[in-house]
Parts: structure tokens; C-alpha cells; sequence
């Protein structure tokens, strides 16, 4: 998003990024999601439900905890989402946006305050102990949905928030990860970790022999994804780990002129990534949303003390609590000397990354599950964690566009 057709960085990869491809992605993940709520809402639910309670085991059910359809396209699809996310932050980290460690430190402190101030929120509004099991409910973000946003903004965006709102958004994740682990499971298990060890050595070890055709590393790869689905970890992370230990030079040179060559003589982190994205821009990010976005509002009751403060306390959370903590630690980083704001980014567009981090949605929902029993706290939840994503997104798009439209004056 953002570059200019006279010179792009990175040719592989030029014709997927122009801005009408992001946002038709961006326009078929609301669609779907949409679509889900409306189907998960109306008298045919029953089958909204039955669809992606479809039971697929592919052979390996007897070694998987849970293995319908959602399942698959939650931890399976997904992981080539995060797969093509990390193809994008390694070869930024090498040559681009990220390649500068003072830029790359700014994610980290954003989250870190992403992740603290609307925990904190949460606790100020509920004092019930039952209720405030749910304080990680609003640290979350929505990588797909974020980035979904985002696409539709327009011109006005600099490529380099594209990158900050990214790497945000996973370090987001591996907290959500690490919280569940400590204090909504039994921890994280060593016999996991160690298969995915085991897979990150053989990717190592193929990448030492000098073997280049992308098939090749399936099967590590794979190793790793169930590595980390028996260590507890969400396994779709598997794809960022992968996409980091891609190499981002190529062997052949300088590219040549022919594109049809130009994509053959790609460094393997462009060349991946161009041949995911479009499968992922309108497969898999369409068909995520659709699976995750029927919430149903079944049961939902905000009569009492409880309910209403667990809703108040997440829709503080993401949609204050986020843009607050992202953009106050963001500044005093800055102020410390800690980090600095990437190319072409302002405050304003810091701003923008903390209201689109305030779109908490499927993971949100995913705590909230493990937090509580209650089904009036959690309906309520739900319902909260619905309202809030969709308050964020539109704050975030207004103040997008409106910049955008600003810029082009």
C-alpha cells in the first residue's frame, strides 16, 4: 500500500501490492464476516453451526484435540496467513522498514502498552472476582480483521504502518499466548517445544544443504506446526517462526529485467510471499472471517451489575484502553531515545495502529470462553468484545480516511 509504480523495492512482489487488490481483500473479509453474523443470527443458525462442527480428521485425528472444520481453518489455513505476515516482516527487518533496530523496538513498547493499560481498565470497572477473570479480554487484537481494516483506508497510509501495526499485532499475540498459558491453562508443554525444535533444525539443516525448492520444506514445517500445537501454543504462530527463518537473499544476483525471470530469480522470502498472497488476500482472510465472525448473541442479558461492568470493561479496554496504551508508550519510548517513529509514520498514524489494535474480535472471544462459566457473563462478553471491534474499526477508518483524503488535497 503506498508505493509508488515508478519504483517499486521489491518487483516480485509489485503486482499483488497496489492498492486495489488491498482493499477488495479487505472488502471480502467484511463481506464474509458480515455474513457470518447475519447467518449465526437468523432461524438457519443450526447450520451455521453444523458447518464448522464438521468433523475432518485428514488422517491424523487420533493425534489432534479437536479437528472440525474450524479447527482447520483456524490453526491450519491460518498458519499460511501468519506464514506470508512473516515472509513480509523478515524481508522489512533485512532491507526495509524494520532493518533499523531503534524502528523495530517500536513495536515492542507499543504492545507492551497496548496489553497494560486496558487490563488495567477492566480492573478499575469490575470489582466482582468472577468478573474480573476476564481482565485479558480486551489486551487482544485481530491481526486478519486489523489488517482487513487498514487495507481499505486508501493512498494516504505510508507502507512502513502497514509494517508497525503487523508486528504489533503478533507481539500482541505471543502475550495473549503467554497469558493464556499462565493463567487460563496448566502452562505450556515441554514435549511440544521440543518437536518444534526439532522441525526449526530440519528447516535449518535443508536451508545448510543449499535446497532451495519451497515443496522441500513441508515437511519440516509441518513438524513444527504440531510441535506447537502439543506444546499449547496456538500453532498458526508457526507460520510467523517460519516466515522469520526464510532467507531474504538470493543466490542469483542481481534480478533480471523479464518479470517471468525477475519471479524465478526472487529471493525466497519474495517469492513466497508473492505466490501466497493472493490465495490468502481472497481465500483464506474471506474464509477466517466467515467461520469466526457468527457470534451468537443467544442468551444475552445486561440487566445485572455483572454483565453490564464485564461489557463496560471491555469496550473501555479496546476501544480507549488500546489507542491510550499504544500511543502513550509509543511517545515516551521516543522521548527515552528508546526508539524512533519508521519513515513517512506521524503521531497521527500512531494513533490509527492503536485504534485498529482496539479490533479484539476472535481472540478476545477465544479469553473470554476460558474465562468464564457464567453464560450471562459470557454472553455478555461476547456481545462487548462485538461491539467494541466494531466501534474501533470504524473510528480507525473515519480517521484513516479522513487523513487520506487530507493528504490527497
Amino acid at each position: 500500500m503506498g508505493l509508488s509504480p515508478q519504483a517499486p523495492p521489491h518487483p516480485a512482489l509489485w503486482p499483488l501490492r497496489f492498492i486495489g487488490v488491498e482493499a477488495l481483500s479487505g472488502v471480502a473479509l467484511l463481506a464474509a464476516a458480515a455474513l457470518a453474523l447475519a447467518w449465526a443470527n437468523c432461524p438457519w443458525a443450526g447450520a451455521y453451526e453444523a458447518l464448522w462442527h464438521l468433523q475432518l480428521g485428514l488422517g491424523v485425528a487420533q493425534y489432534l484435540p479437536a479437528h472440525d472444520l474450524r479447527f482447520w481453518v483456524n490453526d491450519g489455513l491460518m498458519s499460511v496467513f501468519f506464514l506470508v505476515v512473516g515472509l513480509e516482516i523478515r524481508r522489512e527487518m533485512h532491507d526495509g522498514a524494520l532493518s533499523d533496530p531503534r524502528v523495530a523496538t517500536l513495536p515492542i513498547v507499543a504492545a507492551t502498552g497496548g496489553v497494560l493499560v486496558p487490563a488495567l481498565l477492566y480492573v478499575l470497572i469490575n470489582s466482582d472476582p468472577a468478573a474480573r477473570r476476564g481482565w485479558a479480554i480486551p489486551t487482544a487484537t485481530d491481526i486478519a480483521f486489523a489488517v482487513g481494516v487498514l487495507s481499505l483506508i486508501g493512498r494516504g497510509i505510508p507502507p512502513a504502518l502497514r509494517l508497525l501495526l503487523l508486528t504489533l499485532a503478533i507481539i500482541d499475540d505471543i502475550a495473549a499466548i503467554v497469558v493464556i498459558a499462565f493463567f487460563y491453562s496448566s502452562g505450556i508443554a515441554a514435549g511440544g517445544l521440543l518437536i518444534a525444535a526439532a522441525g526449526v533444525l530440519g528447516v535449518l539443516l535443508l536451508q545448510w544443504l543449499g535446497v532451495q525448492p519451497a515443496p522441500a520444506y513441508v515437511l519440516p514445517a509441518a513438524v513444527v506446526w504440531f510441535g506447537m500445537l502439543r506444546a499449547g501454543v496456538h500453532p498458526a504462530l508457526a507460520g510467523v517462526l517460519l516466515g522469520l527463518l526464510t532467507p531474504a537473499t538470493s543466490a542469483f544476483g542481481r534480478l533480471p529485467r523479464d518479470a517471468g525471470a525477475r519471479r524465478a530469480a526472487a529471493p525466497p522470502v519474495e517469492s513466497v510471499e508473492a505466490r501466497l498472497h493472493p490465495w490468502v488476500a481472497f481465500g483464506i482472510m474471506p474464509l477466517f472471517a466467515l467461520a469466526n465472525a457468527g457470534v451468537s448473541l443467544q442468551g444475552l442479558d445486561l440487566s445485572g451489575a455483572a454483565p453490564l461492568a464485564v461489557g463496560a470493561g471491555i469496550v473501555s479496554g479496546l476501544v480507549l484502553g488500546k489507542p491510550i496504551g499504544i500511543v502513550l508508550a509509543s511517545i515516551a519510548a521516543v522521548r527515552l531515545k528508546l526508539c524512533v517513529l519508521p519513515a513517512g509514520v506521524h503521531w497521527r498514524h500512531v494513533v490509527l495502529v492503536g485504534l485498529l489494535g482496539g479490533i479484539g474480535f476472535t481472540m478476545s472471544i477465544f479469553i473470554a470462553n476460558l474465562a468464564f462459566e457464567d453464560p450471562r457473563l459470557l454472553a455478555a462478553a461476547k456481545f462487548a468484545v462485538l461491539v467494541a471491534s466494531v466501534l474501533a474499526a470504524t473510528l480507525g477508518l473515519l480517521l484513516g480516511r479522513l487523513r487520506s483524503a487530507r493528504a490527497t488535497l
